[in-house]
């Protein structure tokens, strides 16, 4: 059973690292309201520090990196670490058909979970989502346990590699269609741009495009707006679409090689914080230098995007793992682990309960323009942010006391 708030965080048994669950946490701590906060730094203190902070919790448009592009591919990264402890504990008390039942089975169900997520069947064919976030977790789950109950590490190592430069190969080298309109230009295409229907598109343009990482022209996106069926996020495309799930894969595959490492008798506790840090430094370096070739860009998953966001993910676990694991401090961590034992459920919570619609149903309207006129412009949506990440904190906590936790 969860312990009080009192007392001290459970030690982290040979089976579980209390030091990822709290990364997962602090992964999800920024999903459920804590970017808001920080993005919104520069209504009260507009200089190169705040704007600097506010811009690292935006997207990147298309090309480069900021720490919000992190979150989603740590994320996966964490699946992968994960599942090399509990599919290897389940194969070695079950067998490995229970293991590959199990990752059968859990990979449906977060695939029908995503589909809920976006409106499931509320809205009438085309627009249900296929393809989403959590349909992408789905699928790299899926691909990465299946490999790992299969393969040996050295194998896997073959197929990561495999995945990444097959990737930049097809990117690069495969002709497909240019589907502007007028062809030629950098023309963008997006929702943003007025794209919406694929019937906007030249789709059978004798003018072939290769090497070509435009936005809405680029061979990921076109074979999204020629074979994606259903409600697209992008338009005539999607940033989890179907060609950019491969590359996905490997960083899922990149956590697995960091949960060997974690679960690795042969290694001191010192010894593999510093592998993370090496191998992390070595990804990092890697993709950074093949952006000059093949772009960082999240919205397609490019293979340089996937090095980069593994190293600094190993980064990250490095750090847990060394403050939590080697030298015991654990208490900080608590509410992030009250957040990572239950991701699932408290991002199905974030789309279906909306913390912020309560937020400003307890300190909206008058409430919040009274604190704009009283102490500064903006404080009003700073009180709802912060009240909004509190009130989701605190309903983590709730689940997190009573032994409530969501396994699919």
């Amino acid at each position: 059973m969860p312990q009080p708030d009192s007392s001290p965080l459970p030690a982290a048994g040979p089976r579980r690292l209390l030091s990822l669950d709290a990364l997962r946490g602090l992964d999800m701590f920024w999903i459920i309201g804590a970017d808001v906060i920080l993005s919104g730094l520069r209504r009260f203190s507009d200089n190169p520090v705040t704007r600097f902070l506010a811009d690292q919790f935006e997207h990147k448009d298309w090309e480069g990196f900021a720490f919000y592009d992190l979150i989603f591919p740590l994320f996966v990264f964490i699946v992968g670490v994960s599942l090399v402890f509990s599919l290897s504990r389940l194969q070695a008390e079950q067998g490995r058909a229970a293991a590959l039942r199990r990752v059968i089975r859990r990979g449906l169900l977060l695939y029908l979970l995503g589909v809920f997520y976006y409106g499931g069947l509320e809205k009438p064919w085309p627009e249900v989502r296929l393809l989403g976030v959590l349909q992408r977790i789905a699928l790299c789950y899926l691909a990465a346990g299946l490999l790992f109950c299969l393969l040996r590490p050295r194998a896997l190592a073959g197929v990561c590699a495999g995945l990444l430069l097959g990737y930049w190969a097809l990117m690069a080298l495969v002709p497909f269609p240019d589907v502007r309109p007028a062809p030629g230009g950098d023309l963008t295409i997006c929702r943003e741009t007025g794209f919406t229907n694929v019937a906007q598109l030249n789709l059978d343009s004798p003018h072939r495009l290769r090497g070509v990482y435009l936005k809405g022209v680029n061979l990921a996106n076109y074979v999204d707006q020629r074979w994606l069926p259903g409600f697209k996020w992008d338009g005539t495309w999607d940033p989890e679409g179907l060609l950019s799930t491969l590359p996905a894969v490997a960083t899922c595959l990149l956590g697995v090689f960091a949960g060997l490492l974690l679960r690795s008798p042969a290694l001191n506790p010192h010894r593999k914080t510093a592998w993370l840090l090496g191998a992390g430094a070595v990804a990092v370096a890697l993709g950074w230098l093949w952006h000059l070739e093949f772009p960082v860009i999240k919205k397609i998953w490019t293979s340089s995007y996937v090095l980069v966001a593994g190293g600094y993910s190993a980064w990250l676990l490095a750090a847990f793992y060394y403050a939590i694991e080697i030298r015991g401090w654990q208490r900080w961590a608590q509410p992030f682990v009250w957040i990572g034992m239950n991701p699932i459920t408290v991002y199905l919570a974030s789309n279906l309960v909306d913390f912020g619609k309560v937020a400003r149903r307890l300190a909206g309207g008058s409430v919040s323009a009274w604190l704009d006129a009283h102490l500064t412009p903006g404080a009003g949506e700073a009180v709802l942010a912060v009240l909004t990440l509190l009130l989701a904190v605190g309903f983590c906590r709730f689940l997190y006391r009573r032994g409530i936790f969501l396994r699919v």
